[in-house]
């Protein structure tokens, strides 16, 4: 799993925005999570570029499992979707409601995920 470890306005979080190595399973979140806790940090951004195209498509059931790991550890996740074709029917439905809570959430630009994260 490729990731940056990012400090800013002294705090640190894990950037995920590999194309080469996408998450593609519950495996992935757990090395992302491990990640975590070798940096010190329970805050990970991760880019589009960086998820299946599964993750998107809610059927799949990837989003969730993904999610639920990350939840579990009690890691703070913004997901960074620049594309608004991946933001329709059930998947936008699903980002207005998680939008709403403090463990994920999906923003249109890395500044804005950055300031969620220092106001966390």
């Amino acid at each position: 799993m490729d990731y940056a470890v990012i400090e800013k306005n002294n705090r640190k979080y894990i950037e995920c925005a590999s194309v080469e190595t996408p998450i593609r399973n519950e495996q992935d979140a757990l090395d992302l999570i491990a990640a975590c806790f070798e940096n010190d940090t329970n805050l990970v951004m991760i880019h589009m570029q960086a998820l299946t195209e599964d993750f998107f498509r809610l059927g799949t059931g990837l989003a969730g499992s993904i999610l639920q790991k990350f939840t579990n550890y009690h890691i703070n996740v913004a997901a960074v979707i620049t594309d608004s074709q991946k933001m329709k029917g059930k998947f936008k439905e699903f980002s207005a409601e998680s939008n709403k809570g403090n463990s994920f959430r999906i923003f249109d630009s890395k500044n804005e995920a950055e300031n969620w994260f220092l106001s966390l």
